[in-house]
């Protein structure tokens, strides 16, 4: 069924991103853990909140057109450990990169990055094994990657690895994850993709905090701000978004471990990133979409005794 739900929404009066008029930033220590923030000014709205599960068969929820989709993906490995991030990286990976290159048809896919959601291991500060601190799940409308970051990140993973890389350890000092002719040829005269694969890696379905992602047909221009990531070698940039009442937002009901959610994050073939964000269509995305805003979500109706949400995302290059 549909639901309703309470998002945050960056304030009306936030500067404009594509002219950067202020300036918005958090901070990342050098196990890429929250170190603060300055600019940031929300506005909680209330939105209908449509269960994608129905329209699946329909047609109308593409990866393509809205930015997301969902499909039945039952983890090779059952005893899998999320919380062990070398196993992460040696066998999940690969798992999530084959996945999307199946869904997509891409020729390669290359997974360079992950974070685990959980309010609860947030609020115990607990630690990943030989990784980062988990986070808490992200209740702020945003997009990952913007008409800078999105092609600064695809270079930077043709250099050595960086000291926020997740693969520095993996790859070994002086090493790239991918080719750099691959990256020459593909800026030159080709297509890239970032896309997540976000899993609910416990037992129990998704209740509290569920993810909700935007259609992004329905976001235009004047609803982005630039947000800036701070981290010890390089500073990211993510989207926030202000309020439209345009926005439609969808969600897949009681997400399980055996369900992959692919999100758009940045699409070199979509049509704000082919304009470099100029064009006069007040729309932001048409066939392909360049990104899909997404955030958890206050679920009104969700039971009190509900199990805490723990959840992954891996984020992925993807060439085409």
């Amino acid at each position: 069924m549909n639901n309703t739900g309470f998002f945050n929404y960056m304030s009306v009066n936030s500067s404009n991103s594509l002219f950067r008029n202020g300036k918005v930033l958090t901070r990342r220590d050098i196990n890429g853990s929250d170190a603060g923030s300055i600019g940031i000014e929300l506005e909680k709205h209330k939105m209908d909140v449509i269960n994608a599960r129905n329209l699946l068969s329909s047609g109308k929820i593409s990866l393509n057109n809205q930015g997301f989709d969902v499909l039945q993906s039952k983890l090779l490995e059952q005893d899998f450990d999320f919380f062990n991030n070398n196993e992460v990286i040696e066998k999940y990976y690969a798992e999530c990169a084959n996945i999307i290159k199946e869904r997509t048809g891409s020729r390669n896919v290359y997974a360079f990055d992950h974070n685990i959601r959980s309010a609860s291991g947030k609020k115990s500060k607990r630690m990943i094994n030989d990784g980062q601190q988990v986070q808490g799940p992200a209740h702020i409308v945003h997009g990952d990657y913007t008409l800078t970051s999105a092609p600064e990140r695809f270079r930077q993973l043709a250099k050595p690895s960086g000291k926020n890389d997740t693969l520095r350890k993996i790859l070994g000092e002086g090493h790239s994850l991918i080719p750099k002719k691959i990256l020459d040829n593909t800026l030159s005269n080709g297509r890239f993709a970032i896309i997540n694969l976000w899993r609910n890696i416990v037992k129990e379905p998704v209740e509290i905090n569920p993810l909700a992602l935007c259609d992004a047909s329905t976001v235009s221009l004047k609803d982005l701000v630039v947000f800036e990531i701070h981290y010890a070698d390089r500073i990211g940039e993510n989207y926030f978004a202000k309020y439209n009442n345009k926005h439609r937002w969808y969600y897949f009901d009681k997400l399980t471990r055996d369900e992959a959610l692919l999100i758009k994050q940045w699409d070199s073939e979509g049509n704000m990133a082919k304009t470099n964000g100029k064009f006069s269509d007040n729309e932001l995305l048409d066939n392909p979409c360049t990104f899909s805003f997404h955030s958890a979500f206050e679920d009104p109706t969700t039971r009190e005794d509900a199990p805490d949400r723990c959840s992954m995302e891996v984020r992925c290059i993807v060439i085409y």
